[in-house]
């Protein structure tokens, strides 16, 4: 900052008025002064004021009285110039000033400012509102990056801590140096890689800069893609996984390969949290209101009521105790797959009645004719 002392910008509106002002009455006494005179000669000569001493006596009256008139009219003027122009110039400089030391405040890093009400102009109003809504944007994203990183700091801790472990136990001696050790660490280097990419994924869904390809897709097609990749791992952990036949004829405007790594998180997401025995179904239909659904419903450990709204959040879980210990997720797939689905016009909402009450996940696409071109 230049060590240049500044001027205020009240000190420097009431200037800039006083010399409007002052301009203004100089004008007016110099062309009073020039003007007014000779036209009362020109008057008093027509009416038949031939005598010096009578003309003489009357331009003098009214020189009086007319620099009498011009002075107390002109000191008037000036002091209501002066008061009015002083008032509004508070009214201006006061939410002006008050913005700015709010803003200096959010340049230092406190975000919990007082936005004046600059109710003197619409739009002195809509920079006060604007910036108000500027600074609460700004301390929820540093609230959320807070979060991230001590969310980020956790997840990392367990697989790193499981390689501490093994390399310093195979170093030792106290665990053969066997496959099964090397099976072990790989995962956990797989479950890092995961991580980093999964972050990756999340920041660019968060930043809209996917780079979605869109097209016609038909949602029956994608669920079932979507069902047979899964189909593997639901056998290995004996949960059954099923989808009653598709209405024909629906597309939905979509990225084909988004669309099909969101059902994937879902599926996976209903996986974790359905037990051996348990069940999965896969159900695609059409809205009244016009939009396809795809809901993916479970029968295993359920959301309480008070975490419905939050199991998008990043690095949610319902219980922290089970913090993905067995490297099965990152805790991002449910905030890419809401953010995927945002950027495609649609919702992703989830539901439940409670813990073992199982779940559902509902993804709501805009309906498309299928003759349309899209």
């Amino acid at each position: 900052m230049s060590g240049r002392q500044t001027t205020h910008l009240a000190t420097r509106l009431m200037t800039a008025q006083a010399l409007v002002i002052a301009v203004g009455a100089i004008a007016l006494l110099v062309t009073a002064a020039a003007v007014a005179p000779g036209l009362f000669h020109n008057h008093l000569g027509e009416i038949g004021g031939d005598s010096p001493a009578v003309a003489h006596h009357a331009e003098e009256a009214f020189a009086s009285s007319f620099a009498v008139a011009i002075s107390v009219a002109t000191a008037v003027s000036l002091m209501a110039a002066g008061l009015v122009s002083w008032f509004l110039v508070r009214r201006l400089a006061r939410p002006v000033e008050e913005l700015a030391a709010a803003a200096e405040s959010v340049a230092s890093g406190t975000y919990d400012v007082t936005v004046p009400d600059a109710a003197f102009s619409s739009e002195l109003q809509q920079l006060s509102s604007s910036f108000g809504h500027m600074a609460a944007r700004l301390a929820e994203t540093e609230s959320s990056r807070t979060r991230l990183l001590a969310d980020l700091a956790h997840e990392v801790r367990t697989p790193l801590a499981t390689l501490e472990a093994y390399i310093d136990a195979l170093e030792d001696g106290v665990v053969p140096n066997e496959p099964a050790a090397y099976t072990t660490m790989r995962s956990q280097v797989s479950r890092l890689r995961r991580l980093a990419t999964d972050l990756r994924e999340a920041a660019a869904a968060n930043e809209h800069a996917l780079n979605l390809s869109f097209a016609a897709v038909d949602p029956g097609e994608a669920a079932a893609g979507a069902m047979a990749a899964a189909l593997p791992r639901y056998a290995a952990k004996g949960v059954s996984l099923d989808m009653p036949a598709a209405p024909s004829g629906l597309v939905v405007r979509a990225d084909a390969e988004r669309l099909q790594q969101v059902l994937a998180n879902l599926l996976d997401n209903a996986l974790r949290h359905t037990p051996a025995g348990g069940h999965v179904s896969v159900v695609v239909s059409h809205d009244a209101g016009g939009t396809t659904d795809i809901t993916v419903t479970d029968n295993g450990e359920g959301i309480p009521r008070d975490h419905v709204a939050q199991v998008f959040e990043r690095f949610h879980r319902v219980d922290p105790s089970r913090a993905t210990n067995d490297g099965s997720g990152s805790g991002l797939g449910l905030t890419i797959a809401r953010a995927i689905i945002t950027d495609h016009g649609g919702s992703l909402t989830a539901k439940s009645a409670g813990l073992s009450c199982g779940s559902t996940f509902t993804v709501a696409l805009p309906s498309q004719p299928a003759t349309k071109a899209i």
